[in-house]
């Protein structure tokens, strides 16, 4: 069925049918236009939410890059900058497949539409025109049929007429036979005219409008068919990007079994291992003794009731300090002050429950107001824990050999393209190489130099990180002292107490008595004796701990010691007494 034959009297329908064709097919590409500008702001959101959350310094810059959940995310997030870039690849074809193309053809469809219907509306002008002048000539032919017949009527009553002369009688004859020749005349032309229309008519209902029918017809089938396949592309467009995308998630579901947490907890250990040895054991002072003594340097300072701290004879003056220097105040090494105090009958709480029940809003401390200055940064990492140290020298030593061996490779290459030269001069000069043959032996001295000075390093530090190993594993391997009730006050009880603690300590207690902390007995020099500042509570500090003592809230005190690394600063009351406060209970000013 075509539309010559069935829709042959359709004209105005065909017109509006396919300039709706027309209009849904621009419709469906504004559509599509629409849809790109979706994916594209999708896209762009995407890659702004990427950016956002992706590391800002490089991965061998980030600590955190070690981790695995650090890594799977990152690997997500690229996974999501890829699928980003998959809704832009949907976008540009969408746009270049569907829309631009979909465009072209719009017009295409427009200007043959209008030349089909230009050439109807022709026919249809000629048709029109011939059935005027048929019924111009079918309007003569009439008009001459009737004054032939009256010229006729006109010419048998003058014939009649006794009256009417010859001469009349002959004109009127002559008259009718003028007329009915005119008649006759008008009616073959009206025949001619008739079967010329006739003819027209046949053409332009049989032959032409059908052909343009059918042109119009083949014009709005291939339309339609673009049309379908412009459908198809949308879904092709997704389909295409499908297996890109399926990788993405498939790569995020890999990346979130990746996390693996017994390795996270490893590299954080290699990351902030100290090596240090664990503090030692925290020894009674009997402080039952009625005699005077001195001042113990084992003590963080005066006690808060403001009584001068007293040891007894025989005990060595070592400075103890439990807190080292960079290791803040924590669970670990509070907890094990606090277990022998508790052993040992220590007066007053633990200092760690202390610091847990008093604690407040972290505050900055002192040492960060202050900024990094205190930190002297030198070449053997000394400045480090001896963990740290040995793990840095290791790189400076791999770095080293690594130029190192770099150089030795390029004093090869340049002595061998010098015997090169040596044996075919036209290459070019020796002479021209010896500077760089030079250079390198220099850099080689140089580095050579430097790994052995690393080596050194690194073996001193190595020694150190096995000798605290060790002490911590033979404290931890003795058994712990067992727990004594607080010393009695009659000075005998005393006595005997201090037998029976001299006969029960190891040989080797004097030997316990060296610092802890060999490398920092820097920090440790005599105190000053006026103040360095001052200094008011921002918090309510109970101080109930030896070495600690109490303050309240917005309290001026002076400040006597600056805070070492260990979150501890000592201080003094106006009304008398030293001691230790934590420094973010501070707001510290120097003179």
């Amino acid at each position: 069925m075509d539309w010559g034959t069935e829709l042959w009297d359709q004209f105005e329908v065909l017109e509006r049918h396919t300039q709706w064709g027309l209009d849904l097919l621009d419709r469906y590409v504004k559509f599509v236009k629409e849809r790109t500008e979706v994916e594209q702001a999708y896209a762009k959101q995407l890659r702004s939410l990427v950016k956002k959350y992706l590391p800002k310094r490089p991965a061998k810059d980030d600590p955190e890059s070690k981790f695995s959940q650090q890594q799977s995310f990152v690997q997500i997030l690229q996974e999501v900058n890829d699928f980003a870039g998959q809704r832009e690849l949907v976008a540009e074809n969408l746009s270049v497949r569907v829309c631009l193309e979909l465009t072209k053809y719009s017009q295409e469809m427009k200007q043959e539409r209008k030349m089909h219907f230009q050439e109807g509306r022709r026919a249809q002008q000629q048709l029109e025109n011939g059935f005027k002048q048929l019924e111009n000539s079918k309007r003569k032919f009439e008009r001459d049929c009737r004054e032939a017949e009256k010229a006729a009527q006109t010419a048998e009553r003058l014939d009649q007429d006794i009256n009417a002369t010859k001469a009349d009688v002959e004109k009127a004859k002559q008259q009718a036979h003028l007329r009915s020749h005119m008649a006759e005349e008008s009616k073959n032309e009206y025949a001619a005219q008739l079967q010329r229309f006739n003819r027209d008519q046949a053409h332009f209902y049989f032959s032409q409008m059908p052909q343009i029918f059918d042109k119009l017809q083949d014009m709005d089938e291939r339309r339609a068919t673009r049309l379908g396949a412009g459908y198809g592309l949308l879904s092709e467009a997704e389909l295409e990007v499908v297996p890109i995308i399926a990788k993405c998630l498939e790569g995020m579901k890999v990346a979130a079994n990746a996390v693996d947490p017994k390795n996270d907890s490893h590299v954080l250990i290699e990351l902030h291992k100290s090596g240090f040895a664990r503090p030692g054991d925290v020894e009674f002072e009997d402080f039952s003794q009625p005699m005077n003594r001195a001042p113990s340097d084992s003590s963080l300072g005066t006690p808060s009731d403001g009584r001068p701290e007293l040891r007894g004879p025989g005990r060595s003056r070592t400075k103890r300090w439990p807190f080292g220097k960079k290791n803040k105040v924590g669970a670990g090494t509070l907890g094990m002050v606090g277990e022998k105090d508790s052993e040992v009958g220590t007066v007053g709480p633990l200092l760690s429950h202390e610091i847990s029940k008093s604690v407040k809003p972290r505050l900055a401390s002192f040492r960060s107001l202050r900024g990094s200055r205190g930190t002297v940064v030198t070449e053997d990492f000394s400045h480090l824990p001896p963990e740290q140290q040995r793990k840095r020298l290791q790189q400076q030593l791999e770095e080293r050999s690594r130029e190192l061996q770099k150089e030795v490779d390029q004093r090869e290459a340049l002595k061998k393209m010098k015997d090169v030269y040596e044996k075919t001069p036209q290459m070019g000069d020796p002479a021209s190489l010896e500077p760089q043959i030079a250079e390198t032996l220099s850099n080689i001295e140089r580095l050579k130099l430097e790994v052995q000075k690393y080596e050194a390093w690194l073996a001193e530090a190595e020694s150190r990180v096995l000798s605290n190993r060790g002490d911590s594993l033979s404290r931890h391997a003795r058994p712990p002292d067992p727990p004594a009730s607080a010393p009695p006050d009659s000075s005998s009880n005393s006595a005997s107490q201090d037998t029976k603690e001299s006969s029960e300590e190891p040989p080797s207690e004097e030997s316990q008595d060296t610092p802890i902390y060999t490398e920092f007995d820097e920090d440790f020099e005599e105190e000053p004796t006026s103040p360095i500042g001052h200094c008011v509570a921002i918090y309510h500090f109970e101080g109930s701990s030896e070495g600690t003592i109490s303050m309240a809230e917005g309290e001026d005190l002076s400040l006597m010691e600056e805070d070492k690394g260990d979150g501890w600063t000592r201080v003094r009351r106006k009304e008398g007494g030293e001691g230790y406060v934590p420094t973010s209970y501070l707001r510290v000013t120097l003179n």
